[in-house]
């Protein structure tokens, strides 16, 4: 005879039963929750951690222009015709070039200005191709020299930079000429046009001996980047120089070469003319299945007209040929 559980038995067995579905439903809860049992909804929602092997994202770099190339120096220079009347073409330096420029002087900025003005490198030296124009007026002793030059543009804009201290740091000095005789040297700044992206003038005055006698020389100095090149203009000589030359030579000269360089760049690369394809270079035209090739019909009309009878030939013969 079977015996039946206790009434306390089956009251304990459902307290149990209960229990275990309680644990049950706040443990679906606590997943629930974004616990240690998130969804794959929840998981997806969250930005992924970048791995530390994983390589950051390059920034692509813009494209740095070409350099100056000397051919493109040499087509951006301007020429007598550009400057009209009085200027002709350089026969050489002028006299007053190593007398009244080639000095010297305690001061370092001062002095590197005289340096700068007498090698022609207002903006240091340059860093890759270079074009030099010389011109003669032949009126009032004039000369203007005109440059063209590959520079970086960082570079350009420091050697612009230094200039603009010129008229404070060395308004007034002395320096010492070749011959050890006394030069008294002045610096101001001059206005220029609006040409290329940046630019500085100034007007050097020194006066001191030539050939024994009493000179003074008087120079318009400027200096413009366009684009990551430079044009520089020296215009001046014993007698006071007129600045819209200079100005004229700047405005001109700029668009020159702006031109230059944009024609240079919009030249297509074109293929070397003269070369043929080889013969295994040579492309190759889809034949359709059961097409005979080309020889192969060649040779076989070869044959069948060397096997046709003279008889035929005659009959064509009578026909009309247009």
């Amino acid at each position: 005879m079977t015996r039946r559980p206790s009434p306390r038995a089956v009251r304990l067995l459902a307290s149990a039963l209960g229990m275990g579905t309680l644990l049950t439903m706040a443990a679906c809860m606590h997943d629930g929750d974004g616990g240690a049992g998130d969804t794959t909804e929840r998981r997806q929602a969250r930005p992924a951690a970048a791995s530390p092997n994983t390589p950051a994202p390059i920034a692509k770099a813009a494209t740095a222009p070409p350099a100056l190339t000397d051919v493109q120096a040499q087509s951006a220079l301007l020429t007598d015709a550009d400057l009209g009347a009085p200027w002709t073409r350089t026969e050489g330096a002028a006299l007053w070039r190593d007398a009244l420029l080639k000095a010297t002087t305690d001061n370092a900025d001062c002095g590197r200005l005289l340096d700068a003005v007498y090698t022609e490198e207002l903006l240091g030296e340059p860093a890759g191709a270079r074009a030099v124009a010389g011109f003669d007026d032949y009126d009032e002793g004039g000369q203007l020299r005109y440059q063209v030059t590959a520079a970086h543009r960082a570079d350009v804009d420091k050697g612009l930079a230094w200039l603009r201290t010129m008229p404070q740091k060395c308004a007034r000095f002395t320096a010492t000429g070749p011959r050890g005789n006394r030069q008294e040297v002045r610096v101001t700044e001059v206005g220029l046009p609006e040409a290329g992206e940046a630019r500085q003038g100034l007007r050097l005055s020194t006066r001191g001996e030539l050939d024994g006698a009493p000179a003074t020389l008087t120079l318009d100095l400027a200096a413009v980047r366009v684009g990551d090149d430079a044009i520089l203009v020296t215009n001046g000589g014993l007698a006071e120089p007129r600045t819209e030359y200079t100005v004229h030579a700047l405005q001109v000269g700029a668009e020159r070469l702006r031109q230059t360089r944009n024609e240079s760049q919009a030249q297509p690369q074109t293929p070397v003319q003269g070369a043929s394809p080889t013969p295994s270079q040579a492309p190759v035209q889809p034949q359709e299945q059961g097409q005979q090739p080309d020889w192969e019909q060649a040779q076989g009309d070869g044959q069948e007209d060397a096997q046709e009878p003279e008889a035929e030939t005659d009959e064509g013969a009578d026909q009309d040929v247009y």
